[in-house]
């Protein structure tokens, strides 16, 4: 398609989850002409229900994007489903392709297109996923509460993790995977918290057909536990960001400044993509204030623009 013959867009958000969502209803409201393209499921899809967003506590994850899309499109924003493929700079215009053919052109682009959970090689992880593989007790820990529960510990905030969890029950162990020897003083630490902790590497997770049954190690111990918790890594690189020019920081994600502006020009990102521990509400929040910023920003491009033409 002619670059020229492509629709013209204020802004273009690339991903629908909340963040995404979020920042098109403002940009929208602001009666600004925005797209959205929807890149693929929310990060917390496998989960039952998204809690501790309010008026929306125990929400199914998908059903939230359902009812934000919902009102998102009634201020007139553009839905496409699909990938933006490449993107070029032209003349103040990023110029976006998507996978199945189409072409974009938006004046900002506001990156929503989140990370993506790489779990720990253990058979069974998959499948416990969002269910009795859990990662953020603050999302799930009322859920199993005085459950019999456990941390896979393979970094230090892993210890963090198992003093937080015995918040929510009083029978957490601590399995040392990965880490090693729990130091003298933290495990002092967990001790007094009533944390147990089993040395050994996990090989599984057996699940019943009502959920999480127990860890097995590689030693053949077998620990019952109803839910497991764990950090697993992330990652958010992507052809489309690097096409953009954006710089990534250590742990994978996107620089931005306070506002979400990245290291490249006229690109904005919210969400999971320049935080990987934000959750639906922070995400939602920032990418509010983010998309306050880009409007502004289009505002005085716009008054440039027309001085010019004076």
């Amino acid at each position: 398609m002619d670059d020229e013959k492509a629709e013209q867009f204020d802004v273009v958000v690339v991903g629908g989850g909340v963040a995404g969502l979020s920042a098109a209803l403002v940009l929208a409201r602001a009666r600004r002409r925005v797209a959205v393209v929807n890149v693929r499921q929310p990060r917390n899809a496998p989960a039952e229900a998204a809690q501790g967003f309010l008026t929306r506590d125990g929400e199914s994850p998908l059903e939230l994007v359902r009812l934000g899309r919902e009102e998102v499109e009634s201020y007139g924003t553009v839905f496409l489903d699909g990938e933006v493929c490449s993107a070029r700079d032209a003349a103040e215009t990023w110029v976006l392709e998507l996978d199945g053919g189409g072409t974009l052109r938006g004046r900002h682009v506001v990156l929503a297109t989140g990370l993506r959970d790489i779990l720990p090689d253990i058979e069974g992880a998959r499948e416990a996923w969002g269910k009795g593989l859990l990662q953020c007790p603050y999302c799930h820990g009322w859920e199993v509460r005085d459950r019999e529960l456990g941390v896979l510990a393979t970094e230090d905030t892993s210890l963090q993790q198992a003093v937080l969890l015995r918040q929510w029950s009083p029978v957490v162990t601590l399995f040392t995977h990965t880490l090693g020897a729990v130091p003298p003083d933290d495990a002092l630490t967990l001790k007094a918290r009533g944390v147990r902790i089993v040395d050994g590497a996990v090989r599984r997770l057996v699940s019943g057909p009502t959920g999480l049954e127990s860890v097995e190690l590689t030693d053949g111990t077998v620990v019952e536990c109803a839910a497991v918790f764990c950090e697993p890594q992330a990652e958010v690189g992507s052809p489309l960001i690097s096409a953009l020019g954006c710089e990534f920081r250590e742990d994978g994600c996107v620089v931005t400044d306070d506002l979400g502006r990245t290291t490249a020009d006229r690109v904005w990102a919210v969400g999971n993509v320049a935080d990987p521990s934000a959750q639906l509400v922070s995400a939602a929040g920032d990418a509010y204030r983010t998309a306050v910023s880009v409007n502004a920003v289009l505002a005085f491009e716009d008054a440039e623009a027309e001085k010019a033409s004076l």
